[in-house]
Formats: C-alpha cells, structure tokens, sequence
C-alpha cells in the first residue's frame, strides 16, 4: 500500500483523525481517484503508521479516521551526509532525491573553501521548501516512514566541530584506506563530500584533527553528488548483510 505524509498539526490523535491538503491531497484524489470508506496508510514522518479510511473529501482537504496505528523501529545506524553546495543546483537535488530512496537520515548543505554557489539568505530559505518537497516526493515513493532532515548551509569549521557522530568520515581520493576497511554500520555515522574541486588540503588536515578517518572510493574520480549517493548506497549494502532490524 501505499504511503502518504501528514505534517504535523494534521493529524489529531486524541480524536482519530487525520486531514490531508496540497500535494498529498492531489495525488490521493485527483490521481488515484480515491473515494469515501477506502483506506490509505499514512505516516507522520517520525516513525509512526496510521490505518486510516477515508471519511469525506472536500474541495482541497481529504478526511480520514484512524482506525489503527503502530510504531515502526527505526534502524539501529543514521548516516547524514554533509555535501558542499554545488555549482548546478539540479545536481545537488538528484542526491536528495536519490539519498533520501536509499535511507539518509539527515543532509547538511555545506560550504568549502571551493564551494562555487553561495547563495543568499532569501534564495537559501526558498531553496530549503524545494529541497524538502524533493525529500518528500521521494521518501513517499521508497515508502520510508521517518523523512531526512535537511538544515540550512553550514561552513565547513563548523560541520566538522558538529558532536553526535560515532564515526566521522572524509571519503578523499588520495587516502590509502578503502571503504571496506572501515566499519560502516552500527550507531551514527557523518560523511563529508566536497563540492567541485574536492577538499583543499588544509581542510582535509583539519577534517583529521576533528576526529574524521580518511577512506577512498576507489580510483576513479566521483562527482560530488555521485560520491555522496555512494556513501549511502555503502552503508545499506553493508546493512542488507545484517538482519532486517538493521536495514535502512
């Protein structure tokens, strides 16, 4: 069955309902043709499934009662991406898109000494509403009951100086140290990709004196964004190797 997102203030749990507006409305109604008494899945983004059947549908805004709900476990391994801004803005929205299907946890739009687009306040906060429908669309197609975070640009000091992280990673093409040499599963795990151009050396060194462990995904040189979608691929490869507990 299919998933659909309620955000919050949409769903009142004390009185069993759920209301469904603008694109989740849309797509239930005007392109699934759903009618009164079918029942959809719907789920608050946090981790939490809804049984629910459809009691009216109005010119814009679909009503629902809860008829069921339960938790779903979230895997015991995070993995947020912190990945520089990049010069083509639909290249850095193709690895959310991607990222969020195989099971980012958070996205941190990071600013490097080489990072290209720096934009403005105003286009960063309509930026952030595109990036989080993208992230929308996308985790309702792979059916993911908790969506990515995604925050505003942060510079790369204070990326680095970010705590939480059980492992810190800086994939760099001149490391000697390959991907399956480090443990990539199991609590909170940080990746670093940089924008075009990669990290500047002095960055890398400081990546290493923040706790970062450098790893090379192979010869070849990887777009950013390909090197991002990489590192997220890795860890549910390695997951799918585990029990289904662990699974992204």
């Amino acid at each position: 069955m299919e998933l659909f997102y309620a955000l919050p203030g949409q769903i009142d749990r004390k009185a069993g309902l759920v209301m469904l507006d603008g694109d989740e409305y849309h797509h239930l109604v005007r392109v699934l043709r759903k009618k009164r008494n079918e029942c959809i899945a719907v789920t608050d983004g946090t981790g939490t499934h809804f049984d629910v059947c459809i009691t009216a549908i109005e010119k814009s805004v679909l009503s629902g009662t809860i008829t069921a709900e339960r938790p779903v476990a979230r895997s015991a391994t995070t993995v947020t991406v912190a990945l520089s801004l990049l010069k083509a803005p639909p290249r850095f929205e193709l690895f959310l898109e991607k990222a969020t299907e195989l099971g980012v946890s958070a996205v941190i739009p990071m600013i490097t000494a080489r990072t290209v687009a720096q934009p403005s306040g105003d286009r960063i906060a309509k930026r952030l509403i595109r990036w989080k429908t993208i992230i929308l669309s996308a985790a309702r197609q792979s059916g993911r009951y908790y969506l990515p975070d995604i925050i505003e640009p942060l510079p790369f000091g204070k990326v680095i100086g970010l705590s939480g992280y059980d492992r810190k990673l800086i994939p760099y093409e001149r490391s000697p140290h390959t991907a399956s040499d480090v443990r990539c599963t199991g609590g909170n795990l940080l990746f670093l990709i940089g924008g075009e151009g990669g990290f500047t050396a002095e960055e890398v060194l400081q990546a290493r004196d923040a706790g970062f462990t450098e790893i090379s995904f192979g010869r070849s040189v990887l777009r950013a964004e390909t090197a991002g979608i990489f590192a997220v691929s890795m860890v549910r490869a390695r997951l799918l190797e585990q029990t289904a507990e662990e699974w992204l």
